[in-house]
């Protein structure tokens, strides 16, 4: 090695020497020093100097320091990254079982797959929900199998994100729909002639609508879902006491546990004495569905993600884990006491060859299906539902169309003459009687009476044709209009209209 190589070398490593920069400039004299300027000399003279050995040391030591804070750096980055790869791959695992439970088994077959209509993003679609009763105590008498199980809720549901609507249309399970080559039966056959896919078909042709969607409700499972996200909040028009349902529960608003919500769902024979029991506990389903829905958007995103993991433990749908929670969070602005509404098949009951069937009244379900489609409350006023007043409802009422499109009320125009019964069922006295006298003041013609049962919330029914007087005397007392219903058979005919008054007008 030459001296001005040895002199390259030393001047890398430590910075150039005087001693070392002089002899090279001897040996080498075309090759260049590196040197830096230091400050002046005592006697005012500026001189060159070279760094000290010492001080091409500690050089040395500050470009290692450098190298290793780089190192460093760039570990902590490559740990963060292998963390957040972790934490992808660790989501990805948990979508993959809540998917494997939603569909279990590849329980959305194929053959569903292929009745469900595909549907452009941001566009309202149909979901068909069933709900059917699996549990242990059936199956271990009839045995797993489809061919055993009928589908005893059906709920044709619309689902419209750009205008945060969701109408729930309940199908009766005795509704006498035509098969074709399997004859005329029952809609709920439909179930355990081809399983859901076969119950999509039936329920497609007979709305005439396109189905994108399918849910399976198991409600033995139900309770899981409604203690997970704390029970939910439900109104309840009179007591509902049904033995086989093993439910007990007290008229008025309240917070139902799981149990008791699946009780509510199942109840039917707490109306045998309003006849149709399967129609008023339809009307405490889509209840109870929305009342869920109401409470699931208002969780955060975790325990959001928390909900939809439980309920894969209830649900089989062709949905997967997350689409539920993407749709979600596109109604996280929904008001499910306005923006869901509800309804039923509009249907006649008919004794044929020893078996109740639901006829289903043609023009007004075509009626009904028209509405919906548009977007409109399933009802036109609120006289069509019959179930209010007495089963649970959604919406408050707010779901009612006028006449001229607005929503919020009945077409019919309230009128303030006609035969009003006002029953005392506050158990406060001179209450009926001081009603009946406001009610004279305002131009009917009311007398007063007692109640056999208490109630928390007043009601006002109508007989025939006198909706247009029950309006008239809601408005004079401050009821509100979904607290109006037609006269089931529960009260006197002969007044135009019969006011139970609750503890809500003492």
């Amino acid at each position: 090695m030459t001296s001005a190589e040895q002199a390259h070398l030393s001047q890398s490593r430590y910075g150039s020497s005087s001693r070392a920069a002089h002899q090279a400039g001897h040996r080498a004299a075309a090759e260049p020093r590196t040197v830096r300027h230091a400050s002046s000399t005592p006697g005012g003279a500026s001189r060159s100097q070279a760094p000290s050995r010492s001080e091409g040391v500690e050089a040395y030591r500050s470009k290692r320091r450098k190298k290793g804070r780089g190192r460093a750096l760039r570990g902590v980055l490559i740990s963060l990254l292998v963390v957040l790869l972790g934490a992808g791959v660790a989501v990805a695992l948990y979508l993959r079982d809540i998917d494997s439970r939603l569909n279990p088994d590849g329980a959305v077959s194929d053959s569903i797959r292929q009745q469900l209509e595909a549907v452009e993003p941001q566009q309202p679609f149909y979901m068909l929900l069933l709900g059917v009763d699996k549990s242990e105590g059936r199956s271990e008498d009839w045995g797993s199998d489809t061919s055993n199980f009928r589908a005893d809720t059906i709920i044709l549901t619309r689902v419209d994100p750009p205008a945060q609507k969701v109408t729930l249309v309940s199908i009766p399970r005795d509704t006498l729909v035509d098969m074709g080559e399997n004859g005329e039966r029952k809609i709920n056959d439909a179930y355990s002639i081809g399983g859901a896919a076969y119950m999509t078909e039936v329920v497609s042709d007979f709305a005439n609508v396109k189905i994108s969607h399918y849910a399976e409700v198991d409600f033995e499972q139900l309770t899981s879902i409604v203690d997970t996200i704390g029970g939910i909040e439900v109104t309840l028009p009179v007591a509902v006491q049904d033995d086989y349902a093993q439910i007990d529960l007290p008229a008025g608003t309240q917070t139902l546990n799981g149990e008791q919500a699946l009780g509510l769902c199942r109840a039917r024979h707490a109306y045998d004495d309003y006849g149709g029991g399967d129609f008023y506990r339809a009307a405490n389903q889509r209840m109870v569905i929305g009342a869920i829905v109401k409470k699931v958007l208002q969780l955060d995103l975790i325990s959001m993600a928390t909900t939809v993991s439980e309920l894969a433990n209830s649900v089989t749908t062709d949905f997967s884990a997350l689409d539920i929670i993407g749709l979600a969070g596109q109604f996280r602005s929904l008001d499910a006491d306005k923006d869901i509404y509800s309804g039923q098949t509009p249907t006649v009951s008919e004794y044929i060859n020893s078996i109740w069937y639901e006829i289903p009244d043609e023009a007004a379900w075509q009626e009904m299906l028209e509405r919906v489609d548009a977007g409109e409350s399933p009802y036109s006023d609120a006289s069509q539902d019959f179930t209010a007043g007495v089963a649970g409802s959604i919406g408050g009422g707010t779901n009612i169309s006028d006449a001229d499109g607005s929503e919020g009320g009945s077409a019919v125009e309230p009128s303030y003459t006609g035969s009003v019964s006002v029953l005392n069922a506050a158990g406060v006295a001179g209450l009926a009687t001081e009603t009946a006298e406001t009610l004279a003041a305002a131009g009917f013609e009311a007398e007063a009476g007692n109640a056999s049962d208490y109630v928390e919330t007043t009601r006002v029914y109508y007989n025939d044709d006198s909706l247009a007087s029950a309006l008239g005397v809601a408005k004079t007392l401050g009821v509100p209009e979904a607290n109006v219903s037609q006269n089931d058979g529960s009260y006197t005919t002969t007044y135009d209209v019969i006011v139970v008054l609750g503890t809500d007008q003492a």
